[in-house]
C-alpha cells in the first residue's frame, strides 16, 4: 500500500491532472475495476489467465483508488463528498471481494461446504474492522495512528496481512484450489486476530480523549 500502491496513485494523478477528469471519476474507474476483477472470479472457471488477469484488474482498481485523493490533494479540490464516496466504494470493496472469492468457490472448485465459512468469515472480519477504523477517526476528529511516533516499530509488518494489494496478489494462486485456499485461510486468521487488537485499541484511544472531544 505504502511502497507500491501509493506511488502508483501518485503516477495515475499527476497525469490524470492534465486532463478534465475528476477525483469522483477516479474513484468510479477504480470500483469498474474492482467489478471486472470480480466478474472473472465468480463467471470465469479458474485458469492461469484469469488469475492474472482478475490479479491486474485489481490491482489497477487499488492504484485508481489512491489515485482519486492524490488529485483532490493535487488541485485542492478534496471535499466530504469525495471522502464520503470513496470510503463507500471502499467499503463495497471489502465486503464484494470475498463474496465473489465464495461465489467462485461455490461454482468451480469441489470443496467441504465448512470450507465456504472461510470468506463469508473474511467477509465480516474485512468489514468490521474498515468500520472500526474509519468510525474511530471521525469520532476522534484525527487518525490515531497516523503519526510516526504512534506507529509500532514493527507495525508495518503486523498490519501487513490487512494490506489490500497483497491479498490482491493472492488472487495469482486461483488456479489451484489448495494452494489459494491455504494462503487465503491463513490471511483470514491473521485479518481476524487484528480485528480483535483493532477494536481493543481504538476503543482504549477514544476512552482517553477528553469528553468534550469524544
Amino acid at each position: 500500500m505504502r511502497v507500491v500502491n501509493r506511488r502508483l496513485g501518485r503516477g495515475i494523478a499527476a497525469g490524470v491532472a492534465q486532463t478534465r477528469a475528476t477525483p469522483d471519476q477516479l474513484t468510479a474507474a477504480s470500483f469498474v475495476a474492482f467489478l471486472a476483477a470480480a466478474g472473472l472470479l465468480v463467471g470465469v472457471a479458474p485458469s492461469v489467465p484469469v488469475a492474472v488477469g482478475a490479479t491486474v484488474l485489481l490491482q489497477l482498481g487499488f492504484a485508481l483508488d489512491s489515485a482519486d485523493g492524490q488529485l483532490a490533494r493535487l488541485r485542492g479540490t478534496g471535499s466530504p463528498a469525495g471522502e464520503w464516496l470513496d470510503h463507500v466504494v471502499d467499503a463495497a470493496r471489502h465486503l464484494l471481494f470475498h463474496l465473489a472469492v465464495l461465489v467462485g468457490l461455490v461454482r468451480f472448485a469441489d470443496v467441504p461446504d465448512v470450507v465456504l465459512l472461510v470468506p463469508l468469515g473474511f467477509a465480516v472480519v474485512s468489514s468490521v474492522r474498515f468500520f472500526a477504523q474509519i468510525l474511530a477517526e471521525q469520532l476522534a476528529g484525527r487518525d490515531p495512528v497516523a503519526g510516526p511516533a504512534s506507529v509500532p516499530r514493527f507495525g508495518v509488518w503486523i498490519q501487513a496481512p490487512a494490506d489490500t494489494g497483497l491479498l490482491n496478489l493472492v488472487v495469482l494462486l486461483w488456479a489451484w484450489t489448495t494452494p489459494y485456499l491455504a494462503v487465503y485461510g491463513m490471511f483470514a486468521a491473521l485479518n481476524a486476530l487484528l480485528l480483535v487488537a483493532t477494536v481493543v485499541r481504538r476503543h482504549r484511544e477514544l476512552g482517553a480523549l477528553p469528553r468534550e472531544q469524544a
